[in-house]
């Protein structure tokens, strides 16, 4: 492997916002000189800028193994991720947190892995592991651990939870930062967040009107979902990352707040699907900054800087004595990658990567045994009142709506069942337990979209439990009954035809090449959509979040229907 060579183009020093033409020369995986070019008889194409960074995305998410995400991630320019492996610590425990961290150490590319915060999520569900204040302590007191995950137990901050206190004491002490998960949260309730509930800030008084910078805690959100919210938190000191992901799609609503707090922002994805992954990550978020007239200096330092200098992240910045971790690309308008070099090697070139796939041993948790259509009938008995509460799930978004439908839309002909209204787009949903075996819990779900069949998934946030939605009770216990038999994966149920992406690690992960399961995802998505009629931009992905307790406003986990803004049973 050859890291030492020379390089030309044009340097992008975003640090001092300049741009000149220079030879770069790279010697044993380091940058040993940048030496600008002044007489050059020739124009000198491309750019040189250091490589991209995801701020917080959650691996899992691709369906792919960190080794095989590398793979496709360093195409597009990505050379560092900030990730939070509490997917599969919600299945596995802190055998699943070391899984990620030895299959990422596998290939030269730069996983950040924090320590998961809350496993599980909430008391309201059912996971397959949990991790206390001691394994917490005992993942941030290792190198590759480099911050404390999305603390999602709002609640638990604001009224001073023990057991999150203490895991909120430990980042602080061995100084790693502390990343949000806030939705929604806003005035004193977000101030009182950001500073923990002023448990570890100098004694002032919390104010909406007088900001305590200083006291910042908790010092990201990647969960802003309107300019207001962001600015709200903005004014407090907290850093805000710019989401767009397979699902939750908020760049439109805060990348103006770029151009007024560049030092404060970053981009990420959170969640990303493999089929979407394959063609664009955090550049094509770059190439959308600077197409709306934001400085491409103002962004790259949202893309690559900021980053690096709030997690402490050993990356190259583009400067001498800097690891050699920097990025080829044809112009400043749209992103497009030549070369990615990761510690001075070469990992990719002209859509084309380099990094080998790698032999991955599946790790696991799941007992649940197959069911039939008559396990999933819901009557009238089930609910008390005259009308029935509705999931109403948005489009591009994690939140949900809560809404109240008349019963009599639901009932069968015989009067005692509640069926899916395909007419109104009213659909049955169901979380299975897979840990153990249990009652199923049943509900109904609007927007979807489906006009026959069903799909189900082992990918379902936080606790990953089996989640299906569909037309028919039929439908659904064949689509639930294929992830059973393949202990994980994502299916999909149409007339005679069936379909099923395979996750045997975890139930999250294929141990495939990563390429092939794009295209495997990228064909049972577009069967839920043109054979099956959904209207959503990513069905699955919206689905893998509708037993997402922590985000507002009706979900439903193995337990039961889930009011996330009480945060209570309905």
């Amino acid at each position: 492997m050859n890291t030492s060579f020379t390089i030309t183009g044009n340097v992008v020093d975003i640090l001092n916002k300049k741009i000149y033409p220079a030879e770069v020369v790279v010697e044993s995986r380091i940058i040993k000189s940048i030496t600008p070019i002044t007489n050059a008889n020739f124009p000198i194409p491309n750019y040189i800028l250091p490589g991209f960074i995801d701020s917080h995305v959650h691996v899992e998410s691709s369906m792919l193994v960190p080794s095989e995400f590398a793979r496709l991630a360093v195409v597009h320019g990505t050379v560092a991720t900030i990730s939070d492996p509490h997917e599969i610590a919600n299945v596995c425990g802190m055998e699943g947190v070391e899984f990620m961290i030895e299959n990422g150490k596998q290939v030269n590319f730069k996983f950040n892995f924090g320590a998961p915060s809350c496993v599980p999520a909430t008391i309201f569900e059912t996971a397959g592991a949990a991790l206390n204040s001691d394994d917490v302590k005992k993942l941030l007191q290792r190198d590759e651990i480099k911050y404390l995950s999305e603390m999602m137990n709002f609640p638990g901050v604001l009224f001073n939870d023990e057991e999150v206190m203490k895991k909120i004491k430990y980042a602080i002490e061995l100084g790693k930062p502390i990343d949000g998960h806030a939705p929604g949260l806003r005035g004193t309730q977000a101030q009182q967040y950001i500073q923990a509930s002023n448990q570890f800030a100098s004694e002032q008084q919390i104010t909406n009107e007088k900001p305590q910078k200083s006291n910042v805690i908790i010092s990201t959100d990647h969960e802003c979902f309107t300019a207001e919210e962001a600015l709200d938190k903005l004014k407090y000191g907290m850093k805000i990352l710019i989401r767009e992901g397979s699902a939750a799609k908020n760049f439109e609503a805060l990348i103006d707040l770029l151009n007024d707090y560049p030092e404060m922002m970053m981009f990420c994805s959170d969640d990303k699907h493999p089929d979407s992954l394959a063609v664009n990550h955090i550049n094509a978020l770059c190439a959308r900054a600077v197409a709306k007239g934001i400085d491409f200096f103002k962004v790259l330092q949202a893309a690559c800087i900021n980053p690096i200098n709030h997690y402490k992240l050993n990356v190259g910045m583009l400067r001498v004595d800097d690891a050699a971790d920097f990025i080829v690309v044809e112009d400043l308008v749209n992103f497009s990658i030549k070369q990615t070099y990761i510690n001075g090697e070469l990992v990719a070139e002209n859509g084309v990567s380099f990094i080998q796939s790698k032999a991955v041993e599946p790790i696991n948790k799941f007992d649940c045994n197959p069911i039939t259509a008559s396990d999933l009938i819901i009557t009238t008995k089930d609910f008390s009142n005259e009308t029935v509460p509705v999931i109403e799930a948005l489009d591009g978004q994690l939140i949900t709506n809560k809404i109240e439908i008349e019963a009599k839309i639901l009932m069968a002909f015989n009067s005692t069942q509640l069926t899916s209204n395909v007419n109104n787009d009213i659909l049955k949903i169901v979380v299975i337990n897979r840990y153990n075996i249990a009652p199923i819990a049943k509900a109904f779900i609007k927007n979807f979209g489906f006009k026959q069949g069903a799909i189900a998934s082992t990918v379902a946030h936080d606790s990953h439990n089996i989640v299906a939605v569909g037309v028919d009770d039929e439908s659904l216990a064949a689509a639930i009954n294929l992830v059973i038999e393949a202990k994980g994966g994502v299916s999909a149920v149409c007339e005679n035809k069936q379909a099923i992406v395979p996750l045997p690690v975890a139930g999250l992960m294929s141990a495939e090449d990563g390429y092939k399961v794009a295209t495997d995802y990228t064909a049972i998505d577009k069967m839920t959509k043109e054979e099956m009629g959904s209207t959503l931009q990513s069905p699955f992905m919206t689905l893998s979040f509708m037993a997402l307790l922590v985000i507002p406003y009706l979900k439903l986990s193995d337990k039961g229907l889930f009011d996330g803004e009480k945060f209570e049973f309905v």
